[in-house]
């Protein structure tokens, strides 16, 4: 029996188990899904490592990969690359063209696999400054780009196959296999150095918390795959012999998902806030008894405690709102969805009360790059789910809380290291444990809960303490909050600098007949739309204490995004570079 210790020994673990799934990996190319069995998934990887092996690749060299959407051929060069001993280097697609220079070279990458055109024209304009890279190779059919099918000929010719496992034979578990840039909020890009081990273990670990039939499942992949959280998912579907769907783009996750019907997705908590806006809009527009059983079904949801916590009665309208009301929420959802794991940023917890008892359980993780990523997890069974917390910590991975409150993490899902960075890496490594830089507390029955980010927490002029990732998650509960970045730092009381729902604005104004102008720069300053933001952030206010709650705001008229350079790619807020692009707000608010 396969014993899976590398990363590529996943599919092979796949074959074994469940015999060849017809579609284990699954991409849309002209309206169709391209299907891609486990065999022919193992086959194509194999003939991506003999065609690398005939290029010269060696041991520990480097091949990025930048793909705009995730696909079938991703995974099959992943396996490919790291079969030969190499190291699979993904790259945002987002970042800029001086960002992919950057991490090109300070990799070393010899080869680098794209996804399209658009990443094409971007690569050729930094060509020049990447001496070592020799070739760029795409996935889709680009003029005056060599394309990834020439691995798959070189490669037919089995004649090297005893090489290749040969190759295979000698990587080990503690490995480096992958190094991941991470888009961080400041600075130049860090390379997180993860082996086979930090990878497989981590998957290990969470196997059983994860519950789906196996063999039997189909999940639909949509986040970026060059981040952990996805990648260590699709990891994990391997395993369990899950049909991969890739999304084609998040423009086009609804329409995926009722083509898919998947059973599980993963998801970030800006998604999940996204959908849950647009049911609840959809309940507005109800009328009569529809519209009172609608919101009688949302109130129930929100005060939903698990394993029947709430008593019997609660449990018998419950199951009465499910069959009326939370059915159709499933069913806007494919209708076959059981779980959705949901990771890389605090997920509000009436989004989590609300979709379990909707029956479509939300389980929130936590984790980093540098940790594989997971640290602890939410578990359905086994009394180990508690909304408001990310889960227990999860198997062979010890948490502590340092006297400042900070989390130290110790187990084998912690990075081998920075690349080329000993310093930065003595910093975060103290004795075996990992400085996450976040603050959390665990509590009597074992529970991770995490109040803010260490570096993001600053002090008012009085000398009170703010947390602002928590205030933040808080206001967005308003429909009318988009994005918000709460300040303060030294000043004498906290503020934020808010983009409003500009979407959620116009159908408001429409409902109470208000004409608020055609622009964003007139929404931002009209004075009803203010009074409205104002009195949302007055109610949510009560929930913290005098020195926390937002005394003045300022509204943006940008939209914030990942081009416009305020959020990261993993749709992170970047404080540093927010704070500077609206000084003129932050003037206003504390002139």
């Amino acid at each position: 029996m396969t014993s899976v210790t590398r990363i590529f020994d996943f599919p092979y673990y796949q074959l074994e188990q469940y015999s060849s799934i017809a579609d284990a990996l699954a991409t849309k190319k002209d309206g169709v899904w391209i299907k891609t069995s486990t065999e022919e998934f193992i086959s194509k990887a194999n003939a991506v490592s003999r065609a690398l092996l005939r290029m010269g690749i060696q041991k520990d060299d480097k091949i990025a990969m930048i793909s705009t959407n995730n696909r079938t051929e991703w995974s099959i060069m992943d396996i490919g690359i790291l079969q030969t001993a190499a190291q699979n280097v993904p790259i945002y697609p987002t970042i800029t063209a001086d960002d992919y220079a950057y991490i090109l070279n300070h990799s070393g990458a010899t080869y680098c696999f794209i996804s399209d055109v658009e990443i094409f024209e971007k690569i050729n304009t930094i060509r020049d400054k990447v001496p070592a890279l020799k070739e760029v190779y795409s996935f889709d059919e680009i003029p005056g780009c060599k394309n990834w099918s020439e691995l798959l000929l070189l490669g037919e010719d089995q004649s090297n196959q005893n090489e290749l496992e040969e190759r295979k034979e000698k990587v080990l578990a503690n490995d480096l296999a992958t190094i991941i840039y991470t888009s961080g909020t400041t600075g130049t890009p860090k390379g997180v150095m993860l082996s086979h081990n930090n990878l497989v273990s981590n998957v290990l670990a969470i196997v059983n918390l994860v519950p789906f039939p196996a063999g039997k499942a189909k999940a639909l992949s949509f986040l970026p795959v060059c981040h952990i959280f996805e990648r260590t998912a699709l990891y994990l579907y391997q395993y369990h012999g899950v049909s991969i769907y890739f999304g084609e783009s998040i423009e086009k996750i609804s329409e995926n998902i009722k083509d898919v019907k998947p059973t599980m997705i993963t998801a970030v908590p800006r998604l999940l806030e996204k959908v849950y806006d647009k049911i609840y809009a959809k309940g507005t527009e109800l009328t009569g008894i529809k519209k009172k059983l609608f919101f009688w079904a949302v109130d129930l949801g929100l005060r939903f405690e698990p394993y029947g916590a709430n008593g019997l009665w609660y449990e018998i309208q419950l199951k009465i709102a499910r069959k009326l009301i939370f059915s159709k929420w499933k069913e806007g959802l494919g209708g076959n969805i059981e779980l959705i794991v949901s990771g890389s940023a605090a997920l509000q917890p009436r989004l989590a009360r609300v979709f379990t008892a909707a029956d479509i359980p939300i389980l929130e993780g936590y984790g980093l790059t540098e940790t594989s990523p997971a640290i602890s997890f939410n578990d359905l069974n086994n009394k180990g789910l508690r909304i408001g917390t990310v889960g227990k910590v999860i198997e062979h991975v010890e948490v502590k809380i340092a006297e400042d409150g900070e989390i130290l993490c110790k187990g084998p899902n912690v990075m081998l290291g920075y690349y080329k960075d000993e310093k930065l890496t003595n910093e975060v490594i103290v004795d075996h444990y990992f400085h996450t830089g976040d603050i959390g507390i665990i509590d009597e029955d074992g529970f991770l809960k995490i109040t803010d980010r260490k570096k993001e927490m600053f002090k008012t002029s009085g000398g009170k303490y703010i947390a602002p990732q928590l205030i933040e998650n808080t206001m967005k509960q308003s429909r009318f909050i988009e994005q918000i970045i709460v300040i303060g730092e030294g000043q004498k009381m906290a503020a934020a600098i808010i983009q409003p729902n500009f979407e959620f604005l116009k159908e408001w104004a429409i409902i109470h007949k208000m004409d608020i102008g055609k622009t964003n720069s007139e929404h931002v300053v009209h004075e009803k739309v203010l009074e409205r933001i104002q009195q949302d952030i007055d109610n949510l206010n009560e929930k913290f204490g005098s020195w926390e709650k937002i005394k003045r705001f300022e509204l943006t008229a940008d939209v914030w995004s990942i081009d416009g350079g305020q959020l990261t790619p993993t749709l992170k807020l970047k404080r540093k570079i927010i704070k500077e692009l609206y000084k003129e707000q932050y003037q206003k608010i504390y002139s």
